[in-house]
């Protein structure tokens, strides 16, 4: 896919408040699946509206570079995706299951199996290509809990009051392990069902220690397991004084030593690019707070 360079893409993107649906619908996984299909039929009008519109743009020369480079839209993608299948379960299941627990997880593969079936649908429909993603909702994940929040305050989220967030797309709870080779196992069947993209973040807690065990990490998750797309997320921390310091460090422990308390800045991956956390959102930095790293002996 990736080698077709700008000839493919995603015209567009509609993201699914998986939460939402969990919670307007308690213990009634059969109601929730008939809501999905609602919702898909509510995303596919809104995509072929936008792939419609933009093609007239690009017919009539309004969009010249993209018509110069791309030529037209054929290959391009309309992308349907979802954000908090964890927090999908919690409210469906009233908070007896998470997507950690065998129900859980049967649950979150219903529910993309389910998406997988409509979004055929829709391309056989339309004629035109259709994907499922695992979308990174790196804003729209705490968007979406304010407003279920805001409509209903006892609806279950990560995070806290003050910092709400659902967990990205079906991955487990970032508090869950720090076992990079569990989180592969449980991911495994679960992330090969997307059609479009996903990644699983292996979130190090601090550098690994040399190239060659980064390589061994990467060769034995791709060799074991199905997942299309891992990245080595290696925490670190920059001290005004001393640079760059391995692994999350609020305070320099090298200026700790001589007796100064300098605060650092902890940067670590955000989706697709590393940034500080202090720049996160809300519901990010409420996600960094409860992120549990992975261990590298558990690597090895």
């Amino acid at each position: 896919l990736f080698g077709s360079a700008e000839q493919t893409g995603s015209i567009g993107v509609v993201t699914i408040n998986c939460a939402r649906l969990g919670r307007m619908h308690p213990g009634d996984h059969n109601a929730a699946m008939a809501r999905l299909d609602e919702l898909v039929d509510l995303a596919v009008e809104s995509l072929e509206i936008k792939r419609r519109v933009v093609g007239e743009l690009l017919e009539r020369g309004l969009l010249p570079y993209t018509r110069r480079y791309l030529g037209g839209l054929d290959n391009h993608f309309s992308t349907i995706g979802v954000n908090g299948i964890n927090e999908y379960v919690r409210n469906l299941t009233l908070d007896a299951d998470d997507i950690t627990s065998d129900l859980g997880e049967w649950l979150a593969q219903s529910l993309l199996d389910r998406l997988r079936v409509r979004i055929v649908q829709a391309q056989e429909r339309t004629g035109h290509l259709y994907n499922l993603e695992a979308t990174p909702a790196e804003g729209a994940t705490y968007r979406f809990a304010r407003a279920n929040l805001a409509r209903w305050p006892d609806v279950l989220h990560a995070g806290t009051a003050e910092q709400p967030y659902y967990t990205h797309s079906s991955q487990l709870p970032v508090g869950f392990t720090d076992d990079p080779f569990e989180a592969l196992e449980r991911q495994e069947a679960l992330q090969a069902k997307y059609t479009g993209g996903t990644v699983l973040h292996l979130y190090m807690g601090e550098a690994v220690s040399s190239a060659a065990a980064c390589a061994t990490l990467v060769r034995r998750a791709l060799e074991r397991f199905r997942l299309p797309y891992i990245t080595i997320t290696p925490t670190f921390s920059i001290c005004p004084m001393h640079g760059y310091v391995s692994g999350h460090h609020e305070r320099c422990p090298s200026c700790a030593a001589t007796g100064i308390d300098q605060e650092c800045e902890v940067w670590t991956r955000v989706m697709g690019y590393f940034r500080p956390i202090s720049a996160f959102n809300v519901g990010k930095r409420g996600e960094a707070a409860e992120r549990r790293y992975f261990r590298e002996p558990a690597t090895r």
